[in-house]
């Protein structure tokens, strides 16, 4: 992606985690994949993302730049993105919000465990 528009996703990404909080950013999300889908495939194509790029600000972007946003979130190689590569594809693109979730991961799995300690499990 063109660097300006990159630095300017992950900025916004990030606040509105704070914003919104976990759950609503994850709805948030859900929300973008919908709107960017295919509605007969259910999945966010290339096609559908061209369609629909100026959603979220990336109409000045070129063919390959797209193919290549797809490509680089299409894990189980169907040539499009389900909802979940989509959501990890976002997080993956926000540096900062991926060192958020590790560290809510590290809390919750430390309140699990000292949780399970205290309860003799």
């Amino acid at each position: 992606m063109a660097g300006t528009r990159r630095n300017d996703f992950e900025d916004m990404l990030p606040m509105m985690a704070e914003k919104l909080g976990g759950e609503g950013l994850i709805r948030e999300l859900c929300n973008g994949f919908r709107l960017l889908m295919d509605k007969e495939k259910g999945l966010i194509t290339f096609e559908s993302l061209k369609k629909n790029s100026a959603f979220l600000g990336l109409q000045d972007l070129r063919d390959d730049e797209l193919q290549s946003m797809v490509r680089e979130g299409d894990v189980n190689g169907d040539g499009g993105l389900d909802q979940m590569e989509f959501c990890v594809l976002m997080f993956r693109l926000s540096p900062e919000l991926m060192q958020k979730s590790e560290d809510w991961l590290e809390y919750a799995l430390q309140q699990e465990f000292n949780t399970a300690r205290f309860d003799g499990k």
